[in-house]
C-alpha cells in the first residue's frame, strides 16, 4: 500500500468506534436520543441524497453522501449492539456470506454467463436457502418490502410474476390491455364513482409498469426523469412570463401551450 493511502477496514474502523463514542453516556445528546425508528427519515433522505448525486454525475457530491448514508446501518448496528441483539461484525459477516453463497458462479464451480442466468441461480439459492414449510402456504409474491415506493413496488411483484409464467402472449396484448384500463378509467370517471375511479387508476399505473418492464425500464426511473423535465420546463415558463410581466394564472389556455412548446423546443435544443 502506498504511504498516505487510506486504509477501507480502518476507516471503516474508526467510523464504528467514533458512532460508538457518539451513543456513550458522555457522547452526543442528540446521538443518544435516536432510535432506529427515529432514523428511518434520515435513512430514507440520505438515500434520496445519494440518488440526486448520481443524476448530477458530481462525484465529490457521491463521495460524500455514500459517506452520510453508510452512517445509518453502522448507527443501527450500534443500536442493536447497546441492547445485545447483535453488532456491526455480525452484518457484515451475515451479508460477506451471501454474496459468496448466492455468487458460486464466482465462488464456486457453477457457471453463469448471463445477467438472466445469475438472477435465476440467485433466487434458487434463496428459495432452497429460506428451507420453506412445505405445509404452510408461501406466496411467489412474497419478500418485497411493503414500505417500497408504489412504482417499485409493482415492478418487483410484476418481475416475480412473470417468473412464474405469467405474462401477455405479446407486446401488442398488453398494450390493447392499456388501451382497456384507460377506457375503464373513463367509464369510471363518467359514472362519478371515485373509489371506482382510484381502482382503475391503479390498474392503469399497473398495467403501464408492465410495459416498462416489457422494455426494461425501470419506471421509478423514467418517472423520476419526466417530473425533472417538467420542473425545468415550467421553471421555463415562468421566466418567460415574467419578462411579459404576466403571472402564470392570468395565460390563457392558448398562451400556456404557446410557452410550453417554447420550453419544449429550447431546453431540448440545449440538452
Amino acid at each position: 500500500m502506498k504511504e498516505n493511502e487510506l486504509n477501507a477496514a480502518d476507516e471503516f474502523a474508526r467510523l464504528v468506534e467514533i458512532v460508538a463514542a457518539l451513543r456513550a453516556p458522555d457522547g452526543c445528546p442528540w446521538d443518544r436520543e435516536q432510535t432506529h425508528e427515529s432514523l428511518r427519515a434520515h435513512l430514507i433522505e440520505e438515500t434520496s441524497e445519494v440518488l440526486e448525486a448520481i443524476d448530477l454525475r458530481d462525484d465529490a457530491a457521491l463521495c460524500e453522501e455514500l459517506g452520510d448514508l453508510m452512517l445509518q446501518p453502522v448507527m443501527h448496528a450500534q443500536l442493536a449492539a447497546e441492547e445485545q441483539r447483535f453488532d456491526v461484525a455480525q452484518v457484515l459477516h451475515e451479508i460477506n456470506e451471501k454474496l459468496v453463497r448466492r455468487h458460486p458462479h464466482v465462488f464456486g464451480d457453477r457457471k453463469a454467463n448471463t445477467a438472466e442466468e445469475v438472477l435465476r441461480n440467485w433466487d434458487a439459492i434463496k428459495r432452497a436457502e429460506k428451507g420453506e414449510d412445505k405445509s404452510t402456504f408461501h406466496s411467489r409474491l412474497d419478500g418485497i418490502a411493503v414500505t417500497l415506493p408504489a412504482l417499485m413496488k409493482a415492478h418487483k411483484v410484476s418481475k416475480k410474476a412473470v417468473k412464474a409464467g405469467f405474462e401477455w402472449p405479446t407486446q401488442a396484448e398488453l398494450l390493447d390491455k392499456v388501451q382497456e384500463e384507460l377506457e375503464e378509467l373513463r367509464q369510471g370517471i363518467a359514472a362519478q364513482d371515485a373509489q371506482n375511479t382510484a381502482d382503475e387508476i391503479g390498474d392503469l399505473l399497473f398495467t403501464v409498469v408492465n410495459v416498462a418492464r416489457w422494455h426494461k425500464i425501470d419506471p421509478e426511473l423514467a418517472l423520476h426523469d419526466t417530473v425533472n423535465r417538467f420542473k425545468k420546463r415550467f421553471a421555463h415558463m415562468e421566466r418567460q412570463a415574467a419578462k411579459q410581466n404576466r403571472e402564470l394564472e392570468s395565460l390563457t389556455p392558448d398562451e400556456w401551450e404557446t410557452l410550453w412548446q417554447a420550453a419544449k423546443a429550447e431546453l431540448q435544443q440545449s440538452g
